[in-house]
Protein backbone atom coordinates (compact mmCIF):
# COMPACT_ATOMS: atom_id res chain seq x y z
CA UNK A 1 0.00 0.00 0.00
CA UNK A 2 1.49 3.24 -1.19
CA UNK A 3 1.73 6.46 1.35
CA UNK A 4 0.83 10.27 0.50
CA UNK A 5 3.13 12.87 1.58
CA UNK A 6 -0.18 14.33 3.80
CA UNK A 7 -0.13 10.65 5.27
CA UNK A 8 3.54 10.25 5.80
CA UNK A 9 3.04 13.98 7.36
CA UNK A 10 0.35 12.70 9.82
CA UNK A 11 2.00 10.15 10.87
CA UNK A 12 5.08 11.99 12.00
CA UNK A 13 3.36 14.53 13.68
CA UNK A 14 1.42 11.55 15.81
CA UNK A 15 4.62 11.03 17.21
CA UNK A 16 6.65 13.84 16.94
CA UNK A 17 5.69 16.90 19.51
CA UNK A 18 5.35 20.60 17.89
CA UNK A 19 6.70 22.59 20.31
CA UNK A 20 7.03 26.53 19.94
CA UNK A 21 9.61 28.60 19.62
CA UNK A 22 9.33 29.80 23.57
CA UNK A 23 9.56 26.24 24.26
CA UNK A 24 12.85 25.29 22.39
CA UNK A 25 14.96 28.09 23.53
CA UNK A 26 14.14 26.61 27.11
CA UNK A 27 15.27 23.14 25.96
CA UNK A 28 18.33 24.34 24.17
CA UNK A 29 19.13 26.28 27.02
CA UNK A 30 19.02 22.92 28.76
CA UNK A 31 21.28 20.96 26.06
CA UNK A 32 19.08 20.30 23.58
CA UNK A 33 20.05 20.56 19.81
CA UNK A 34 19.02 23.22 17.41
CA UNK A 35 18.90 21.04 14.17
CA UNK A 36 18.31 23.04 10.70
CA UNK A 37 17.83 20.59 8.34
CA UNK A 38 16.44 22.66 4.94
CA UNK A 39 19.01 22.63 2.14
CA UNK A 40 22.21 25.09 1.73
CA UNK A 41 20.71 27.72 -0.67
CA UNK A 42 17.78 28.01 1.96
CA UNK A 43 20.35 29.24 4.51
CA UNK A 44 22.50 31.86 1.92
CA UNK A 45 18.69 32.93 1.23
CA UNK A 46 17.01 33.80 4.59
CA UNK A 47 19.80 33.04 7.51
CA UNK A 48 19.66 30.80 9.94
CA UNK A 49 18.98 30.31 13.79
CA UNK A 50 21.95 31.42 16.08
CA UNK A 51 23.30 28.65 17.30
CA UNK A 52 21.81 25.95 15.05
CA UNK A 53 23.52 22.99 13.76
CA UNK A 54 23.16 22.08 9.87
CA UNK A 55 22.24 18.96 8.59
CA UNK A 56 20.45 18.91 5.12
CA UNK A 57 17.32 16.52 5.40
CA UNK A 58 18.65 14.25 2.73
CA UNK A 59 22.59 13.66 4.53
CA UNK A 60 20.13 12.83 8.34
CA UNK A 61 20.17 9.64 8.03
CA UNK A 62 23.95 8.91 7.45
CA UNK A 63 25.03 11.62 10.13
CA UNK A 64 22.19 10.14 12.67
CA UNK A 65 23.67 6.43 12.44
CA UNK A 66 26.89 5.99 14.76
CA UNK A 67 28.47 3.48 12.62
CA UNK A 68 27.85 5.51 9.59
CA UNK A 69 31.29 6.95 8.28
CA UNK A 70 29.32 10.50 8.33
CA UNK A 71 28.57 10.36 11.80
CA UNK A 72 27.55 13.79 13.18
CA UNK A 73 28.67 13.63 16.77
CA UNK A 74 26.32 16.35 17.92
CA UNK A 75 23.84 13.52 17.19
CA UNK A 76 23.70 12.35 20.41
CA UNK A 77 20.82 9.16 21.52
CA UNK A 78 20.38 10.82 24.88
CA UNK A 79 20.22 14.62 23.61
CA UNK A 80 17.56 16.26 23.17
CA UNK A 81 16.60 16.98 19.27
CA UNK A 82 14.85 20.15 18.07
CA UNK A 83 14.14 20.07 14.46
CA UNK A 84 13.54 22.71 12.41
CA UNK A 85 13.08 23.49 8.41
CA UNK A 86 11.11 25.88 6.44
CA UNK A 87 7.81 25.30 7.28
CA UNK A 88 7.57 22.34 9.78
CA UNK A 89 6.67 19.50 6.95
CA UNK A 90 10.16 18.26 6.57
CA UNK A 91 11.18 18.78 10.00
CA UNK A 92 8.21 16.28 11.27
CA UNK A 93 9.31 13.82 8.57
CA UNK A 94 13.15 14.22 10.04
CA UNK A 95 11.47 13.74 13.86
CA UNK A 96 9.46 10.60 13.03
CA UNK A 97 13.35 9.25 11.00
CA UNK A 98 15.24 10.03 13.94
CA UNK A 99 12.85 8.50 16.31
CA UNK A 100 12.55 5.07 14.40
CA UNK A 101 16.64 5.08 14.84
CA UNK A 102 16.06 5.60 18.77
CA UNK A 103 16.40 9.21 19.00
CA UNK A 104 14.34 9.45 21.89
CA UNK A 105 13.60 12.98 22.25
CA UNK A 106 12.58 14.84 19.67
CA UNK A 107 10.62 17.86 18.60
CA UNK A 108 9.27 19.69 16.02
CA UNK A 109 9.41 23.91 15.89
CA UNK A 110 8.19 24.44 12.92
CA UNK A 111 9.68 26.82 10.50
CA UNK A 112 12.43 29.32 10.99
CA UNK A 113 9.50 31.70 11.44
CA UNK A 114 8.75 30.12 14.12
CA UNK A 115 11.99 30.61 16.26
CA UNK A 116 11.80 34.25 15.48
CA UNK A 117 8.44 34.31 16.36
CA UNK A 118 9.21 32.72 19.51
CA UNK A 119 11.95 35.84 20.59
CA UNK A 120 15.03 33.63 18.97
CA UNK A 121 18.29 35.45 17.43
CA UNK A 122 18.70 35.02 13.73
CA UNK A 123 22.01 35.07 11.64
CA UNK A 124 21.41 36.80 8.43
CA UNK A 125 21.87 35.84 5.09
CA UNK A 126 25.54 36.67 3.40
CA UNK A 127 25.67 39.27 1.81
CA UNK A 128 26.40 38.44 -1.81
CA UNK A 129 27.20 41.77 -2.66
CA UNK A 130 25.12 42.28 -5.45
Amino acid sequence: MSLTLQEMIAAANAVVERIDGEKAQALIADGALLLDIRDAPELEKTGRAVGAHHIPRGMLEFRADPDSPFHDAELRKDRAIVLHCAGGGRAALAGKLLKDMGYAEVYNLGGLNDWITGGGAVQEPVDQGM
